[in-house]
């Protein structure tokens, strides 16, 4: 089973992208779906998070709006946050892993937001960089709700810059073009990375 790592920047297409290569037959894992799991209610880090931050629980729930208002620009808090939510994410990867290798999937692409920050793209046979001009991500980050010029610089500072992680990844894939152009990159990197495994 090849695994393919899918990394980029806030607002630079990954969920889009992930998609894509989900319709080209890839199983596909969503870090963020895999938070959102985590702090739904009933989710495995709700209680553990609420003894560190509990004006981050609402309702059984995490906020995300209201946690990230207490971690964001405070590293000892965000420090707290990782150590605790890391091993959750991780064990929802591996689960995924495991019941796609089991399902006989060819191919996995694992969505891995900070892949390159925390060195894991060693676990990966190819690594795919989504990206997109400055201007073309700061515009569809803004557009967020609740998203502000300050969140969007304090989320930018804990993330490799985006020309360091085109230099380091094995393929890149431009989401600053129309739908059509970046489906038909998705398409030749996926096929070029099933090809080189097959080794024809």
């Amino acid at each position: 089973m090849i695994r393919i790592g899918l990394t980029g920047s806030i607002g630079m297409g990954k969920s889009t992208v992930l998609k894509m290569f989900a319709d080209l037959g890839a199983a596909v894992w969503d870090a963020d779906a895999a938070v959102h799991r985590l702090y739904a209610k009933g989710g495995a880090a709700v209680d553990a998070v609420a003894s560190l931050f509990p004006d981050a629980v609402i309702d059984h729930a995490v906020d995300r709006t209201a946690l990230a208002r207490i971690v964001l620009g405070d590293t000892a808090a965000l420090a707290k946050l990782e150590g605790l939510v890391h091993p959750l994410v991780a064990q929802d990867r591996e689960a995924f892993m495991l019941a796609a290798a089991e399902a006989g999937a060819d191919a996995v692409v694992l969505d891995i937001p900070l892949l390159f920050e925390n060195g894991t793209e060693k676990f990966f046979d190819a690594t795919v960089v989504v990206s997109a001009p400055a201007e073309v991500q700061r515009k569809r980050v803004l557009a967020r709700p609740g998203m502000t010029e300050a969140k969007f610089e304090a989320i930018l500072k804990l993330q490799t810059p985006d020309a360091e992680k085109r230099q380091r990844a094995d393929y890149i894939i431009d989401t600053g073009l129309s739908l059509e152009e970046t489906r038909a990159q998705a398409t030749a990197v996926y096929g070029e990375i099933l090809q080189k495994a097959s080794g024809t």
